[in-house]
């Protein structure tokens, strides 16, 4: 089918077609709700809310309080608040009981740079074809802002009043230092609790079939370390031995080729066993022989070669970026790299660091850890009542899927929620292939499918754990 722009009225019609044919039986779609959804993350796709010049997260930002007000939220309790070239939001749905402890629901903004020239279709350019929204946020994350912000208006339009207050947080910097996540988790540090919408979430098979629920109770520290090597350098036309950007691609082999050793804890364990059970064969039997031994050759070698599976079973470092030189005829005076690490929960960031140390095997080397403020996180503890309300939101759209417990390879605004004892957890509810999810990569998309049961997932979640 070809690209094509598309009427307001076509596009809610190829997308209630695209909702028509899914793999969800659903218990009753709320169009207006699914309507606005759509509209919201259309809009929001088009907004290039990226760090630096230019940044619209403070525009989108306002297109969404324009909407939350519209929706029937006092302009008063919807805030926006400006930080450097972003922003933050937040909105309260006010409950019965205001001395209880609110119920936060979290989300980011902002997305990760894409160049157009990259790219099939422009990445600010929402595009639907084929029964997916195309876009750079059309998974990672403006599809469930779009959701959380169209569940609360609908809730407002049906006068549903929470026994406590409900707290929309969307950060603005996520995916860069986190600064405004740390504002807001410094706002809110007695929350009853936090629902991540960044992260958790659904796994259908690769003939679109829906396999379990991944219910996020913990996620990996993200570090960053600068490997820097200089030579002095000298006439291109009188090459020497020494030489840094060799220096370092030496260096950068050997980081490449080298397996970080595995661990597993309680979460990881549990998911193992639980997934194997809708894996491939390969697969599931590599899971269940990590579960049981963690330093199974084979189950090792197997999980780390699978992109899914691989941040589960320890620590991960990977090279990111790269900048050497100074002249295209001048020997190279330094060269450097980005390596970008998520550390498996209980290991420093000391730790990493000399074991990059030591992996590098050159004196010559320097790095250095860039502290942008992250941190390590504990554990939330698996709650019957967050597993039984999650059960009862997916069976609104997925009846029966089976939930198990994950752990985030990657970190998300959880961890500052964390460390303050607010119990965070990951319950996206889009469900997608590992084999489609394009998150901060080329021409990321996600079904159109996800919008109907992903509204009626908030709409159980958002009263059952507010009440």
């Amino acid at each position: 089918m070809p690209i094509r722009r598309l009427s307001r009225t076509g596009r809610l019609l190829l997308a209630a077609c695209a909702l028509g044919s899914a793999t969800p039986t659903l218990a009753g779609p709320n169009a207006a709700a699914e309507a606005q959804a759509l509209d919201l993350l259309e809009h929001a796709i088009s907004f290039r809310s990226v760090t630096g010049p230019d940044n619209q997260t403070p525009a989108l930002a306002a297109y969404f309080k324009q909407a939350l007000v519209a929706g029937g939220f006092m302009d008063a309790d919807v805030t926006i608040t400006r930080v450097d070239d972003t922003a933050f939001l937040v909105a309260r749905y006010r409950g019965a009981d205001p001395k209880l402890k609110p119920l936060l629901l979290s989300g980011h903004m902002d997305v990760v740079e894409a160049k157009p020239a990259d790219w099939q279709r422009d990445p600010f350019t929402p595009v639907i074809e084929n029964g997916y929204i195309h876009g750079r946020g059309a998974t990672d994350m403006k599809f469930d802002d779009a959701l959380m912000i169209a569940t609360l208006i609908d809730l407002k339009r049906r006068h549903f009043v929470p026994k406590r207050d409900v707290i929309l947080v969307l950060s603005g910097d996520e995916e860069t230092i986190m600064k405004t996540t740390q504002m807001i988790a410094a706002q809110f540090p007695d929350a009853y609790m936090l629902l991540n919408g960044d992260s958790g979430g659904g796994t259908l098979s690769e003939d679109g079939k829906p396999l379990y629920f991944a219910l996020e109770g913990a996620e990996k520290a993200y570090a960053d370390y600068t490997l820097t090597f200089t030579n002095p350098g000298g006439h291109s036309s009188a090459p020497r031995r020494d030489n840094a950007i060799y220096d370092l691609a030496a260096v950068l082999t050997r980081i490449g080729s080298h397996p970080f050793t595995p661990q597993l804890n309680a979460i990881t364990k549990a998911y193992f066993s639980a997934a194997a059970n809708y894996a491939a064969p390969q697969t599931a039997a590599a899971m269940r022989a990590f579960a049981a031994d963690p330093t199974d050759r084979q189950a090792i070698a197997t999980l780390s070669a699978d992109p899914a599976h691989v941040g589960q079973i320890g620590t991960t470092c990977v090279a990111t970026m790269i900048d050497g030189g100074h002249a295209l005829n001048a020997l190279p005076q330094r060269a450097t790299a980005n390596i970008n690490c998520r550390i498996f929960p209980g290991t420093s960031f000391k730790q990493v660091e000399d074991e990059l140390v030591r992996i590098a095997d050159d004196p010559r080397m320097r790095i250095h850890f860039t502290d942008i403020g992250t941190t390590a996180s504990p554990a939330s503890p698996l709650r019957a009542d967050v597993t039984a309300a999650v059960r009862a939101a997916l069976d609104a759209g997925y009846k029966g899927v089976p939930i198990v417990p994950s752990m985030g390879s990657g970190a998300s605004d959880s961890m500052w929620f964390r460390v303050r004892g607010v119990p965070s957890y990951g319950v996206a509810p889009i469900f997608i292939k590992d084999s489609e999810d394009f998150s901060h990569g080329l021409n990321e998309r996600t079904p159109l499918a996800n919008i109907a049961p992903g509204i009626a997932y908030w709409d159980v979640l958002i009263q059952r754990l507010s009440n």
